[in-house]
């Protein structure tokens, strides 16, 4: 059978709905995002600040550090597992339930890391339960990506769907600002003796809060016409319909480039808000509120800038905006520790701005441009793997790469880093050249034939 582009043939295609419907879809994405993102970044930090100490109390400090990130990139290891059985059920029921489902997954395991005893009370279960509820937190953001941006992308014009796509992208680093809103202000308040005993649970109790804020907002959405479309053109066939098995048949190339793309994008941004917090408590001992300080100031940058740069990608395309931003977290990459060598407020926070600019200027479009790449009937599964499976050789493994090249306190070297960021953004920029433009193409397309295939 030919990879024939087909489009539904359920009558003439939907309008677009007014703005005051797409502005509730994407109030709504981003609300869930920002949730699911909180919850998930909120570990990170944990984990860099008191989980080696909480969980792995019998290593020496760097190395339970470093087992404490492992626990954290076994998270990683989950989402494609998430992004497969999320989008299988995405592409055939719709977007709207699996949300559900995954706000709820996430928000559970969350909150329950809060109540978690730690090794002092129950022993090595400790770990062992950390690391369940960190594979179901991974579970549920597999899930979530794909639903919270197909969402937007589908229901709102093919000419903005950069701007109203990169706003679930902006609901990310809103988590994070929350993530990291919620740390800074106890690390004002509290001591660090005070944290370690019980203030870190703090943030993971109030998810439970932000969950039922966001259940709400998503149970008022409704799936997008585009895939109410290609759904009543599969159930008039009558064929079965397995996504992940049409994915790899006849979109095989699509998936490695998104993968590709996700690698300097991804790994750059754990390296400038995750390990860059080790990075100055454990190798410059300093104190964690003149990192989260800046962290702080980023995320909200970020907040703002992703929207705009979604709208510019309307304009000028995908890639020169992905390209430029791969090639400048490359060489940000070398500049950006001598900067935090500093322990500068100022310096730190021009580290991390810069470094998140040129992140933002490839994160804003991923998700116009990840969506485009794929058919409707498959489009929920295709981009959720293409993002997820490159999130366990990216992100899953860049707090533990950086801290291994850095090495030890006494002779670290940054400089190594800077070439493994460097070697990340040559894989980016070969993969968005080999990718074709797709601003401002239909999403109404499938190179899926529903039937054909029994």
């Amino acid at each position: 059978m030919s990879d024939t582009v087909v489009t539904p043939a359920a009558g003439p295609a939907p309008s677009a709905p007014p703005r005051a419907s797409i502005v509730k879809i994407v109030f709504a994405s981003v609300v869930g995002t920002a949730v699911e993102w909180y919850d998930f970044f909120l570990y990170g930090s944990a984990a860099a600040l008191v989980f080696g100490t909480l969980f792995f109390p019998e290593s020496e400090p760097l190395t339970a550090t470093l087992l404490a990130f492992g626990t954290y990139a076994l998270g990683f290891v989950a989402r494609p597992l998430g992004g497969v059985v999320f989008g299988h059920y995405g592409d055939r029921v719709g977007r709207k339930k699996m949300l559900v489902v995954s706000l709820l997954m996430m928000g559970g395991a969350t909150v329950a890391i809060g109540l978690l005893p730690t090794y002092a009370t129950i022993g090595v279960a400790a770990p062992i339960l950390l690391l369940v509820l960190r594979l179901l937190q991974g579970f549920a953001v597999g899930g979530e990506w794909g639903g919270a941006v197909l969402m937007v992308a589908e229901h709102g014009k093919d000419e903005h769907r950069g701007f109203w796509s990169s706003w679930p992208q902006a609901g990310v680093p809103f988590g994070n600002l929350l993530a990291t809103a919620v740390l800074w202000l106890l690390a004002l308040f509290q001591s660090d003796e005070a944290f370690v005993a019980w203030g870190w649970r703090i943030p993971f109790l109030l998810s439970a809060v932000m969950v039922l804020i966001g259940l709400w907002v998503r149970f008022s959405l409704e799936d997008s016409p585009v895939f109410a479309e290609a759904k009543a053109e599969m159930d008039a066939t009558g064929g079965s319909h397995l996504p992940i098995l049409e994915v790899v048949k006849r979109y095989p190339k699509e998936v490695l480039l998104a993968m590709g793309m996700r690698m300097a994008e991804n790994i750059s941004y754990y390296i400038f808000t995750i390990v860059v917090i080790t990075y100055v408590t454990t190798y410059l001992d300093a104190t964690k509120g003149v990192v989260l300080g800046a962290l702080l100031g980023g995320a909200a940058m970020q907040s703002v800038l992703i929207p705009a740069i979604g709208a510019l990608s309307d304009r000028v395309g995908r890639r020169p905006l992905y390209l430029v931003g791969a090639v400048g977290v490359g060489v940000w990459g070398f500049v950006f520790f001598g900067l935090v060598d500093s322990l500068s407020g100022p310096k730190i926070l021009l580290a991390v701005l810069v470094g998140l600019f040129f992140h933002s200027l490839m994160y804003a479009p991923q998700a116009a441009f990840f969506s485009e790449l794929f058919g409707t009937s498959v489009r929920y599964t295709g981009a959720s793997v293409g993002y997820q499976l490159a999130s366990i050789f990216a992100g899953a493994l860049a707090p533990i790469i950086a801290l291994q090249l850095l090495g030890s306190v006494e002779t670290k070297n940054t400089t190594a880093v800077g070439i493994y960021l460097a070697a990340a953004s040559l894989i980016t920029v070969v993969s968005v050249l080999l990718a074709k433009e797709t601003r401002a193409t239909s999403l109404r397309h499938d190179r899926v034939i529903p039937g054909a295939h029994d």
